[in-house]
């Protein structure tokens, strides 16, 4: 592609991309370089990826490079905003659950998101401290010496953010001995904030050594930021589920009932929470973001209470009620509608680190459009209550094995030696007989 594609006014633009599947991938790129305003250098990133010498300079021991497929999830409307979803997975049927979920909210008004400030915690553990008492208070009282000490991002603070709190922990009784726990909190604003963070943790440890009397072990972030939240909602009537197989009353219900299971199950939760963030972590690689970290601080929140539990809240209620007001489940009475809210913690930048490094990550962001950390955790919040949705409404009605195992069915067809439409040929046809194997994708190959 040479040609500077063709963009779209932002008036005219919708996510609603129907029929998007069935085009070619070439036809698919250019929908979305109009989208976006993609330049040919940026389309052509998008396909060729990541360079091995760019790899070599993110990582250590670098051999090469592990692609995994990029895909659009479509319909999303967030906050008003028409918005497409890149995300990169390899398991199938993500994509088309989400989007599908993202289309259900569409008749709702699509998605109401918020956040909290970027909030970050340090953490310094002190050992060895003679008075934790007299300790505490000698810290807190030197605060404002702590605070400009730990003040060492000067961009950061040069648009107003950086340290600004200062929490002191007790913890009496661990498998060693007692210790008291600093809290940094810290104003990340659009990075993710690691490095910073762990930086001024550094500079302040000898600081509290001083003050404390003890000796300053970890200095580290922790992952549980949990004053770093984003959060989604959705109100969908409940016409919107009917279908020929189940009236839309009798889904929702279904959907409030297997929300509660994982509400009361840490078996059930762990592969509910699971589901969400299949679509959150999808985003977060596609936009260059640490993963492993929102993994880490989703499931420590999921059990703030002492016990493991779902992420979201599925309930139903009448078309004049207040999204926020509690109620019984009045399946039968027409003016129903399904509610859902989910609330986590959510780490995630757009500067810095492996978002600024890697090429498709800047598209990926550019294609999303954008403009603050807080407002890309609010979609990956909004995507991961709808690939909840997805789920759950499957589970609750058809079942989840039909729709993932027809999608899945191509994989079986790619593993066996298929090839360009053999690929379709073969996967359409073990999905009507059911019988999606490998074995049985090689027989039909065999017949060819």
């Amino acid at each position: 592609m040479t040609d500077q594609p063709t963009s779209q006014p932002l008036a005219a633009r919708s996510s609603r991309l129907s029929g998007f599947y069935q085009k070619s991938v070439a036809e698919r790129t250019a929908l979305i370089a109009r989208w976006a305003n993609l330049t040919a250098e940026e389309v052509s990133v998008l396909h060729a990826g990541l360079t091995v010498a760019q790899a070599d300079k993110m990582i250590e021991n670098v051999i090469g490079v592990f692609n995994l497929p990029l895909g659009i999830g479509a319909n999303f409307i967030v906050n008003g905003r028409e918005v497409l979803v890149p995300m990169v997975v390899e398991e199938p049927s993500v994509i088309a659950a989400v989007s599908y979920a993202a289309k259900l909210a569409r008749n709702g008004g699509g998605f109401r998101t918020g956040s909290t400030r970027s909030i970050m915690i340090a953490q310094v553990q002190l050992l060895g401290v003679p008075d934790a008492a007299q300790a505490t208070e000698r810290i807190l009282h030197a605060k404002p010496e702590l605070l400009a000490v730990a003040n060492t991002s000067p961009g950061i603070a040069a648009r107003g953010g950086g340290p600004f709190d200062i929490e002191v922990r007790y913890l009496p009784t661990t498998p060693t001995q007692p210790m008291l726990i600093v809290h940094l909190l810290f104003d990340a604003l659009d990075a993710m904030g690691a490095n910073a963070v762990n930086t001024a943790a550094e500079a302040i440890a000898p600081h509290l050594e001083r003050l404390s009397g003890g000796q300053a072990l970890l200095r580290i972030l922790s992952n549980l930021t949990d004053q770093r939240r984003a959060w989604a909602e959705v109100t969908i009537p409940a016409n919107t589920f009917s279908s020929i197989h189940a009236a839309g009353a009798e889904v929702i219900e279904g959907i409030a009932h297997a929300n509660a299971f994982a509400m009361a199950d840490p078996y059930r939760a762990a592969t509910h929470n699971k589901g969400i963030l299949n679509g959150i972590d999808a985003v977060a690689i596609a936009t260059g973001n640490d993963w492993r970290a929102i993994e880490a601080g989703a499931h420590a929140y999921a059990a703030r209470d002492g016990q493991y539990r779902a992420l979201t809240e599925w309930r139903v209620i009448t078309d004049n009620q207040a999204s926020n007001e509690q109620t019984e489940s009045q399946p039968n009475r027409t003016g129903t509608a399904l509610y859902g809210r989910l609330e986590l913690p959510l780490a995630v930048g757009i500067v810095g680190g492996a978002t600024r490094a890697h090429p498709t990550a800047q598209v990926a962001l550019k294609i999303l459009g954008v403009t603050s950390a807080r407002e890309l955790s609010e979609i990956m919040a909004a995507v991961g209550l709808a690939q909840n949705l997805a789920a759950i409404r499957a589970l609750a009605t058809e079942g989840i094995q039909r729709g993932h195992m027809a999608l899945h069915a191509r994989q079986v067809a790619v593993a066996a030696g298929a090839v360009g439409d053999e690929v379709d040929r073969i996967a359409g046809q073990m999905a009507n007989e059911g019988q999606i194997r490998v074995e049985r994708a090689r027989e039909l190959l065999g017949k060819k």
